[in-house]
């Protein structure tokens, strides 16, 4: 048996650079070599190309298609960011087999980096697990009035990495997943109904029975107001300079910060019409001559 050695065509190109001789041939042969690599070359370009222009197609078609579907539009920013990323390293590992690059060291070089980045980026990664949890739990969704961390407002888009919330005087906050799973969350439109607390202080000289009834007529003509449970209306605390009257009505979530101020407004013009007295605190001073 006679064994036949192939020469390693690295090996040969860089012959002349080891024996220490460089000539004319050896950049010819380099030269030709990028010219043969060169349609390797085009054929990546064109598939990354076509790649990135298949993704917006898929990516627009799925936009649409949860529009028309019954997932909650909560799901949709967080799918639309997960399939992005899918998409993107499939072209990715594409191009790079197209480059003669082996599977082996691709998938060798990813779990590396996997390893790498995971080390590095742990609090993305809790944000992405957090993320899952918050679109699990179901504790808020997309168009929800919230509190998280201190932070109020409109949840406008839970993505794979944070959540977005608008607030009332149309700020954008973005707050971690992470950071949400963990937090307390106040979520204002869960639920149907809410109740409107709401204190007013009379004057001792004021006749508080007189006050409840004006407050009840006021609390009967506003249609937000629901009948059922019944509007509470009693005297809570004798304050130092006041009768406390606290008021309980229930209303729709919707329509909770119009009965808020409207009832305000409307007590305050009943009282006034009636003669009751809202006091405020005042000082008496007593200066005293000694001549």
């Amino acid at each position: 048996m006679i064994a036949i050695q192939t020469a390693d065509p690295v090996e040969e190109l860089l012959a002349p650079l080891e024996n220490g001789e460089l000539d004319i041939s050896f950049f010819s042969r380099l030269w030709q070599s990028f010219l043969d690599y060169i349609p390797t070359l085009i054929a990546a370009i064109i598939i990354y190309i076509v790649g990135c222009i298949i993704n917006k197609i898929v990516l627009k078609l799925l936009g649409r298609g949860l529009e028309k579907s019954r997932f909650d539009k909560t799901v949709h920013g967080f799918l639309h960011s997960l399939v992005k990323i899918v998409l993107f390293g499939l072209v990715l590992i594409t191009v790079l087999t197209v480059l003669g690059i082996p599977m082996t060291s691709i998938i060798t070089v990813i779990g590396s980096a996997g390893i790498a980045i995971g080390l590095s980026l742990q609090n993305s990664l809790s944000n992405v697990a957090g993320g899952v949890i918050v679109l699990m739990g179901k504790m808020f969704k997309v168009g929800d009035y919230v509190k998280i961390n201190g932070d109020e407002g409109t949840v406008e888009e839970i993505s794979i990495i944070c959540t977005k919330i608008v607030t009332v005087d149309n700020k954008a906050v973005y707050i971690p997943n992470g950071t949400v799973s963990n937090a307390v969350i106040t979520n204002y439109t869960q639920e149907k109904t809410r109740r409107v607390d709401l204190v007013f202080g009379i004057s001792y000289d004021n006749d508080s029975k007189k006050a409840i009834s004006v407050i009840n007529g006021v609390l009967a003509q506003n249609s937000k107001v629901l009948c059922d449970p019944a509007p509470f209306v009693r005297i809570s605390a004798f304050s130092s300079n006041s009768v406390d009257i606290t008021i309980r009505a229930w209303v729709n979530s919707a329509d909770y910060w119009d009965v808020y101020f409207k009832l305000l407004e409307d007590i305050k013009d009943a009282f006034d019409k009636n003669d009751i007295v809202i006091p405020y605190n005042q000082i008496d001073v007593h200066m005293v001559d000694n001549k």
